[in-house]
């Protein structure tokens, strides 16, 4: 048993393991001519000595496998072969440790699960960059330049950055190919990841979305900076597709689309103290495209301030889809020169889809707004632009508060077919009863 293959600076844990190989050491003793107090020792040392080999750290530095952390050789090979060395390690909890001060040039790659462990860890202090140049990228059939499947409890922590080095891709349409099989790939895509914890990690840059989650549940995002400028087209912070019971709290996002964005399949999502700007605020939707079914329900909004985006707290949705969104709530919200502060849309158009009128949508129902204030850039500040054939019901606004940016500027809101109740809102919401 290697002790320093877990760095031990225990004193008790380290004279037992040397009790451990002293006993080893000496096959000549007649184990069963020992004292039966002796044996009883002997056999808690070795029940220790065992479960500290199965739960201590084990540690897989990145460069111990190849990778040159210069930015300038493909240390793609290394990445897979610690993923690799990782994943099948024997250990409850194995570390891959990405060093500080080294820059790793990866071209696209899978991490696939499920691994042995159900708490792999990756330790991010470095920085992970993609290749500037979209004709250097190949094998992202998945769309995504780093793909985790199928892997459970990871844990991906430290000070490090992804660099997704989108500034070329920003300008090329979302569907052109470069070498075959690449689109704008996202630049980490989680899929089938239940338990995965991001901690303190910066993204920077991605060619389109930062961050897309799909099919996972007990999810939880703290603490995490992702950047693009306000002009990087689909560079959405946070995508979310088909989970639940997952938590985003206290980041920063700053992109040119959706700072965050809770689409079909989700549920239980709380996003709680996140800074939000520049890009399209905090988004339910879009929602059926295509004349697709949409679910989304229980999702929470609280504590956020929004600073320069486009929207403020949307719900988007297309003509022709069907399904529901549910039990939205957004709580103390605060805008700053935000251009649509409140809005529902369910007549989303894009251009990527055909917009013509249609006779059904997605049932927007049961969604509050409390204690929502700040300033607009726009003279409409709360806009209820629901569907013709299907209202939006019990929609409860409280203690709305929205002023111009400039001062005696007049604002407004506006509804269609939407339905509720309301108290203390300026602008007054007149489609709404006084409750």
């Amino acid at each position: 048993m290697a002790e320093d293959k877990y760095n031990l600076k225990n004193p008790a844990v380290k004279r037992i393991l040397q009790e451990v190989k002293k006993m080893q050491s000496n096959p000549s003793d007649d184990f069963m001519s020992l004292p039966l107090k002796d044996r009883a020792l002997f056999f808690v040392i070795c029940m220790t000595a065992f479960l500290l080999e199965r739960s201590l750290a084990v540690n897989f530095d990145v460069t111990s496998y190849g990778a040159a952390g210069d930015g300038v050789h493909d240390d793609t090979q290394a990445f897979k072969q610690v993923w690799r060395a990782a994943c099948n390690d024997e250990n409850q909890n194995p570390s891959i440790l990405i060093p500080s001060g080294r820059s790793f040039l990866v071209r696209p790659i899978t991490f696939q699960g499920p691994c042995k462990s159900t708490n792999i860890q990756i330790q991010l202090s470095g920085s992970i960059e993609a290749p500037e140049d979209p004709e250097a990228w190949t094998g992202c059939e998945n769309v995504s330049w780093i793909y985790f499947t199928g892997v459970f409890g990871l844990f991906i922590n430290g000070s490090g950055t992804i660099n997704g080095h989108g500034q070329r891709w920003w300008n090329t349409p979302s569907r052109t190919r470069v070498n075959g099989t690449c689109t704008k790939p996202t630049a980490v895509h989680f899929n089938y990841c239940n338990g995965l914890r991001l901690n303190r990690i910066r993204l920077v840059n991605s060619s389109r979305d930062h961050i897309i989650l799909t099919y996972s549940k007990e999810v939880t995002f703290s603490n995490i900076h992702i950047s693009a400028p306000k002009y990087s087209r689909n560079t959405d912070g946070i995508d979310i597709f088909f989970s639940s019971q997952l938590r985003i709290q206290d980041s920063i996002i700053q992109t040119g689309d959706d700072c965050i964005a809770v689409n079909t399949g989700c549920s239980d999502i709380h996003i709680t103290g996140i800074s939000c700007g520049p890009g399209h605020g905090i988004s339910i939707g879009s929602l059926g495209p295509n004349n697709t079914f949409a679910n989304v329900e229980d999702v929470y909004v609280t504590n956020c301030y929004l600073e320069g985006t486009e929207n403020g707290v949307r719900i988007k949705s297309w003509q022709g889809g069907s399904g529901y969104a549910r039990s939205i709530h957004f709580e103390n919200i605060n805008f700053k020169n935000v251009e649509n502060p409140i809005i529902i849309d369910q007549n989303y158009c894009n251009g990527g889809h055909s917009c013509e009128p249609q006779v059904s949508a997605v049932q927007v129902s049961n969604v509050t707004y409390k204690k929502i204030y700040g300033t607009t850039s726009s003279k409409l500040a709360i806009n209820l632009n629901c569907s013709n054939s299907t209202a939006c019901a019990n929609i409860d606004m409280e203690n709305i508060y929205i002023t111009p940016v400039v001062p005696g500027e007049k604002i407004f809101a506006t509804c269609n077919n939407a339905q509720g109740k309301g108290s203390s809102n300026s602008p007054p919401v007149s489609c709404l009863s006084q409750g």
